[in-house]
């Protein structure tokens, strides 16, 4: 379970709207009413609800199982069904025949088709077994944020769905470059780089220039940053990088793999204006190291190696201490990040992008030299 231990993969979103001023009791109601119901003589395709996130069968959540502290720890269920499409063209090409024999016709029409597909498809549901799938979430309710452990579209649409239907708050995917989520500062020196440059910054592409730029700055100072209000900060490239170009069936890749990613292959992709579209990460500060890809379109974490807490099998009091622990590391981290893409839309301002522009063109034709 990542959020409590092991690798952990997630995205982010922030919370829009105001809870009511009875939230523990709304929430101790809402999170049981709209809790997983396993309705196994059900033909749903897909049937989802909240469970425990230490105990998947939990759907009480007795004593008020999911707070931590001062945040809020629970899991998302998702059962789903999938008859096998190699079994449901079969016992539709059946029907079709069995139709055709009893009505004469020679051909199957387009409705008659459909209806038999929709038949033979129920049918199938009905005796096909369910899939579980659990999704952890933690949300810090004083702030707004929240961490959900998929990066899948569809699991976040079924999560924002039921969130929204259950709280009647509205989770939001978090990016650092959007207006509604980034402080007012930050805010405005994007306004600012948007108006000075018009048509020629898109938001989308922000996160891979980070990117392209945190790895000039890993081996600017030996991959020591000072990261304002976080202090000095340790951050390397490591094993795999993934460098795009162009946009969809037009799109050319490059992925580079190996123990560091100071790969020859990289840095000539760069040179060729690719970005990098994902990359694996290794930070350090004060004694903790943190590994993790972070994916640029998206601003998302995965595979994440936590610094390493205290066991978590212990008496319970010790243990609600070593979660609180893990989660502040993970928003350690999550801040670092947030803050290093701050720095980088500050020099990504007119005034001092060209000398930083010039000083990475510099260290490319260095490495080019080298190589």
């Amino acid at each position: 379970m990542g959020l409590l231990n092991g690798p952990l993969t997630f995205s982010r979103f922030m919370v829009v709207g105001e809870p009511p001023s009875n939230f523990s009791t709304f929430i101790n109601e809402q999170i049981r009413r709209h809790a997983f119901q396993d309705l196994a003589a059900n033909a749903q395709e897909k049937i989802i609800g909240w469970t425990g996130i230490e105990n998947v069968l939990d759907t009480d959540f007795g004593h008020a199982s999911y707070a931590w502290g001062d945040y809020l720890l629970f899991s998302l269920r998702i059962d789903r069904r999938t008859p096998p499409t190699s079994l449901l063209k079969i016992r539709a090409l059946e029907a079709e025949k069995q139709y055709l024999k009893e009505t004469g016709r020679k051909k199957v029409d387009k409705i008659a088709r459909e209806q038999i597909r929709e038949g033979i498809r129920q049918d199938l549901l009905g005796h096909t077994l369910p899939t579980p799938f659990f999704y952890e979430i933690c949300w810090s309710v004083s702030d707004g944020s929240l961490l959900l452990t998929s990066l899948s579209e569809k699991v976040m649409q079924d999560f924002q769905d039921l969130f929204k239907t259950s709280f009647d708050l509205a989770p939001c995917p978090y990016v650092p470059w959007d207006p509604q989520a980034m402080d007012r500062e930050t805010a405005e020196k994007i306004d600012a780089l948007e108006k000075a440059i018009p048509g020629e910054i898109d938001r989308r592409s922000l996160g891979r220039e980070f990117l392209t730029w945190l790895w000039f700055k890993s081996e600017e100072r030996n991959g020591m940053i000072l990261i304002p209000g976080i202090g000095e900060t340790e951050i390397h490239l490591v094993r795999r990088l993934v460098l795009e170009s162009g946009d969809g069936e037009y799109s050319e890749s490059v992925v580079c793999q190996g123990m560091h990613a100071d790969l020859k292959e990289g840095r000539e992709a760069l040179r060729r204006g690719k970005k990098i579209k994902e990359a694996r990460l290794q930070l350090t500060r004060d004694a903790a190291t943190w590994e993790f890809t972070l994916k640029a379109d998206r601003f998302q974490f995965q595979s994440m190696k936590m610094p390493v807490v205290m066991d978590l099998d212990e008496e319970q009091d010790n243990r609600d201490g070593r979660v609180l622990e893990r989660i502040y590391l993970l928003e350690t981290v999550v801040r670092s990040m947030d803050r290093l893409f701050a720095m980088f839309v500050s020099l990504r301002l007119p005034e001092n992008w060209q000398q930083e522009r010039m000083r990475m063109e510099k260290w490319l034709q260095s490495s080019s030299e080298q190589g």
